[in-house]
């Protein structure tokens, strides 16, 4: 891994955090919570970026719920394309909805690690050649969480 590209904290209540983050902390904002559909803020802290997002699935989560992994709290590591895709090859299939996703300046999948801790891969690079997974994005997820139905990927 070359580096912790971005961390989500679940929060409760979004206004009390982002006012914490902004002001007691004194994190850059990088996009506001009016930026997103849903109760998320960003904010860089060094080099890494920190989202948190109301989300109301912090208590009692484990793999067996995890429907799709788009909101929940998680630590992202970036990692070049061989190692990626080597990766999404040797963890597939441990929950729905696990990726990749089409994050628009990169892409990334999902796992679980041993304790059941929700991470993320990305890459920045683009693959070679055609792509051998179709790439999901949060409003497909979205749609089909709503719908009932249990696996995109």
């Amino acid at each position: 891994m070359d580096a912790v590209d971005h961390i989500n904290v679940d929060v409760d209540s979004l206004d009390p955090c982002y006012e914490f983050y902004r002001e007691t902390l004194e994190l850059d904002l990088l996009r506001p919570p009016a930026d997103f559909e849903g109760d998320h803020a960003m904010f860089r802290a060094g080099e890494t970026v920190v989202t948190l997002a109301e989300t109301g699935r912090a208590e009692n989560w484990d793999e067996r719920g995890l429907a799709h992994p788009l909101d929940k709290a998680h630590l992202a590591f970036e990692t070049d394309r061989q190692t990626y895709d080597s990766l999404i090859d040797a963890l597939e299939g441990q929950f729905p909805n696990q990726g990749p996703y089409d994050w628009g300046e990169f892409e990334g999948f999902y796992v679980l690690d041993p304790d059941g801790n929700l991470l993320e891969v990305v890459t920045y690079e683009a693959p070679e050649g055609d792509r051998s997974r179709p790439l999901l994005t949060h409003d497909v997820v979205e749609e089909a969480d709503s719908s009932g139905a249990e696996d995109l990927g």
